[in-house]
C-alpha cells in the first residue's frame, strides 16, 4: 500500500486543527513517530503541530508523559487506562489543544492471549474530553503500525468535525 492516502490524510487533518486554530500533539509508542513523520512531511505543518512524544519504552512514557508507574504495572503498556494517560500527559506537557495516544502490540512477537498480536489501543483528547478505542490489526508489523497511524489520524479529524 502506498502512504499517499496517509499524506492525503494528514493534509486534512492539518486543514481542520488550521480552521479551528487548535494545534496538535502525539504520543505514540508502537508506531514509533510514524504519525508525527507524517504530518511534519507538510509544509505549513508547524502552523497547527505543537509536538510529538515518541514514549517507546515504559520509562519513557512515565518520565516524558508523566503516566504513573503503577498504571503500567497493573494494566500493562497496552491498555485503555496507559493510553488515555498518554494523551492526558501530551497535552499537559505541550501547548497544544489537541492530543492523540498509541500503544500497541505491533508484533511479529510480543503478544499473549489477552493482548494478540495487532491490538492497538487509541485515545484522544479535545480539551478536556478523552476518548479511546482499541482495534485488533491485522497484517504483518508495517501493516499494523501504518493501520495504526491511519486509524489515529482519522479519529484527530473524526473529534474536530464533530465539535
Amino acid at each position: 500500500m502506498s502512504d499517499s492516502p496517509l499524506y492525503a490524510l494528514a493534509v486534512r487533518v492539518g486543514h481542520c486543527l488550521k480552521a479551528t486554530g487548535r494545534t496538535l500533539a502525539t504520543a505514540e509508542s508502537c508506531t514509533g513517530g510514524w504519525i508525527s513523520k507524517l504530518v511534519t512531511d507538510r509544509a505549513g505543518s508547524s502552523d497547527w503541530f505543537d509536538r510529538g512524544f515518541v514514549t517507546y519504552s515504559n520509562a519513557a512514557k512515565v518520565e516524558m508523559l508523566g503516566v504513573p508507574a503503577e498504571l503500567i504495572q497493573r494494566h500493562g503498556a497496552v491498555s485503555r487506562e496507559v493510553v488515555e494517560a498518554m494523551a492526558s500527559g501530551a497535552l499537559e506537557r505541550s501547548q497544544a489543544s489537541v492530543s492523540v495516544a498509541v500503544s500497541g502490540v505491533a508484533g511479529p512477537g510480543g503478544g499473549s492471549a489477552g493482548k494478540p498480536v495487532g491490538l492497538v489501543w487509541f485515545a484522544w483528547r479535545v480539551d478536556d474530553d478523552v476518548s479511546s478505542e482499541s482495534l485488533i490489526l491485522p497484517g504483518d508489523r508495517d501493516a499494523v503500525r501504518r493501520d495504526a497511524a491511519w486509524h489515529a489520524l482519522e479519529g484527530v479529524l473524526a473529534r474536530l468535525v464533530d465539535e
